[in-house]
């Protein structure tokens, strides 16, 4: 004969064994009548299912289609990227490419014209990779090209209508148009915290007067040049008339190119491959879990190791040795055109400064007083301040004389 189990009352009042529905009463479950191998594990069966969750959402985000991350591509949405604007454009019937080769350009633009459509390419070529001659076969080709924040070789090799002329003054967040070219004017006041100013043409949201612009257009309109990508970019697309002028200088027409030429543009017939082409398939798969059991283990072995004690040294950096290496990095990446563009505008900045110019004066006024006050060739100074060193060595060779050039100007 077996004594009577012993009831526990639950804190409701209810035996724990009644039936359901007589009380609504919660059964407690009694860890020690697990079996045991389930009690002895339980920690391991803990672990393992938050493994297997990790590895689950690791699977998932690696798996996931990825957004585009281009700057000012049509695709992404980050404040950098340009999908704003071409919805937009497209919910004013305006048909939208991008493209990311000049073949693809070509065609695109082909295409629309068998069509009957005349058609707008923006370009924006951020690390320079087309050359002359392909940048005049596109301005033949679209009715209307749009380049934003060119560089110099690229203005150069669109004919030099549009020359640089300068930076927006950071004190300068909203710009004027300034000018009587009807997009602008329809617009009004734009936001830009960056941008380049440019001549030549018809300039408007000019910040220190002097013909200089933001925007700029050839007589014709045919070519617009663009100083700043935050006027199209999603972060400051809805403020003040950044969003109608865009509008109106890239829907011209009703069909838009939007253009992001890439390294393939170079030419090059091969490429070497990558660390992800030589790497095996199974990487992709094992390497975040891999870095997943890592970081466990170093929150397993940091937390015994106590907290980093922080301990404010002063440092003091001096203004000779960041010049250096900002020198070595341009060294190091083979930068001649940037490194020569940094000499040329220091010295333009120091003569113009020995010579009583004044604040926004253009290069040319600069090199025509040089000339004046050392009696020499303007035409020859104007050369000598404007050339295009295309090897390490001739950038020394003309970097000593610009320096001699400022001593000369500095003594006499």
């Amino acid at each position: 004969m077996t004594a009577p189990e012993r009831v526990r009352p639950t804190g409701g009042g209810e035996p724990a064994n009644s039936p359901p529905g007589l009380g609504g009463a919660v059964r407690h479950v009694d860890v020690r009548r697990l079996p045991g191998w389930i009690r002895r594990h339980r920690g391991r069966l803990v672990f393992s299912l938050v493994m297997v969750v990790a590895l689950a959402v690791i699977l998932a985000v690696q798996l996931s289609p990825r957004s585009d991350s281009t700057e000012l591509s049509i695709r992404n949405p980050a404040p950098n990227g340009a999908k704003a604007a071409a919805e937009i454009l497209g919910r004013h019937g305006v048909t939208v490419e991008q493209s990311e080769s000049f073949e693809e350009t070509l065609a695109s633009v082909a295409a629309a014209r068998r069509k009957g459509s005349g058609s707008t390419v923006l370009l924006y070529d951020q690390r320079g990779f087309l050359e002359g001659e392909r940048l005049r076969q596109l301005l033949s080709a679209a009715d209307r090209l749009v380049v934003v924040s060119p560089r110099l070789a690229t203005l150069t090799g669109l004919g030099g209508t549009v020359r640089q002329a300068g930076v927006v003054p950071e004190a300068a967040t909203t710009l004027e148009p300034g000018c009587a070219v009807a997009d602008a004017e329809a617009a009004g006041t734009v936001s830009a915290d960056q941008g380049f100013l440019y001549t030549g043409g018809s300039t408007c949201y000019g910040a220190t007067g002097n013909g200089r612009g933001l925007y700029a257009a050839a007589e014709n309109g045919k070519l617009v040049v663009l100083g700043s990508t935050a006027i199209i970019g999603n972060r400051l697309l809805d403020e003040n008339g950044n969003a109608a002028l865009t509008l109106r200088t890239l829907g011209s027409q009703s069909h838009l190119v939007w253009y992001l030429p890439g390294v393939a543009d170079l030419g090059f017939t091969a490429s070497p491959k990558t660390l992800d082409d030589l790497a095996p398939d199974w990487v992709a798969v094992l390497g975040p879990w891999l870095t997943f059991v890592a970081l466990l283990a170093v929150f397993w072995r940091g937390r015994r190791l106590g907290p980093l004690v922080f301990e404010p040294l002063p440092v003091i950096v001096k203004a000779a040795e960041t010049a250096e290496g900002r020198a070595r990095l341009y060294h190091d990446a083979h930068a001649v055109d940037r490194a020569a563009d940094n000499l040329r505008a220091g010295t333009l900045v120091r003569l113009a400064g020995s010579l009583r110019l004044g604040a926004g004066v253009e290069s040319a006024d600069v090199s025509a007083a040089a000339a004046r006050h050392l009696g020499r060739d303007p035409a020859d100074m104007y050369r000598n301040l404007h050339r295009r060193p295309q090897t390490e060595a001739e950038l020394v060779s003309w970097a000593q004389e610009l320096s001699g050039l400022e001593k000369e100007v500095t003594s006499t």
